[in-house]
């Protein structure tokens, strides 16, 4: 009998830990695709994002006691924050033997675990100009969607981080930053229309 997502999460949260790999596996999916974007292109070739997920997993189940004697609104945020911290930690690994410039662009703002917000969602957007004509402009265009970007505010941006690439649902992005959903809505709507002059170039 297949148990919903709900019930194995009260579970867990009542000290069955032995449902915790049944439980990942419903937020694999997810989990990979904030790892897809959240990975740095400078590492992207060395690691991918399955390794990642695993250390996620290992991560995560060593520290299981840390949910359950916590208060977080769901698993999934919660692993999410797992998420962020291995992934800071592959960064800090991998970028070790880079310049001192590399680790400083990588490592600009420390209070967020995920890095460089701007960077990250400029390089997704434009991820598929692969051509070699398309190629030749893809700097240029990274440089136009950073600086679109850097006019908006740090939550705007994270916004459309949530909801565009790790594909959070308006209701955890509003828990997540601490908004209401309206709020969280019209946000994600106002920046996404600040951004729609320089994407119709792409």
């Amino acid at each position: 009998m297949n148990t919903n997502v709900g019930d194995i999460e009260q579970q867990l949260q009542q000290g069955d830990l032995s449902l915790f790999a049944e439980a990942f596996s419903r937020h694999r999916p997810r989990l990979w695709q904030i790892i897809h974007f959240r990975l740095s292109d400078q590492i992207r070739a060395r690691v991918d994002a399955d390794d990642v997920l695993q250390d996620v997993y290992l991560d995560a189940e060593k520290r299981l006691n840390h949910f359950v004697d916590g208060d977080f609104p769901s698993l999934f945020l919660w692993l999410r924050l797992v998420t962020a911290q291995t992934l800071s930690r592959v960064h800090r690994r991998h970028l070790a033997t880079e310049s001192r410039s590399t680790l400083r662009e990588s490592s600009r703002n420390d209070g967020d675990l995920f890095g460089n917000t701007s960077l990250c969602l400029s390089q997704r957007f434009i991820a598929h100009l692969t051509s070699p004509s398309q190629a030749a402009v893809k700097v240029e265009m990274i440089e136009e969607v950073r600086s679109a970007l850097g006019e908006m505010s740090d939550m705007d941006r994270e916004v459309i981080a949530l909801r565009h690439f790790e594909e959070l649902t308006n209701q955890e992005v509003a828990m997540e930053l601490g908004i209401t959903p309206k709020a969280a809505s019209i946000r994600y709507v106002r920046a996404l229309e600040r951004l729609r002059g320089v994407l119709e170039k792409i």
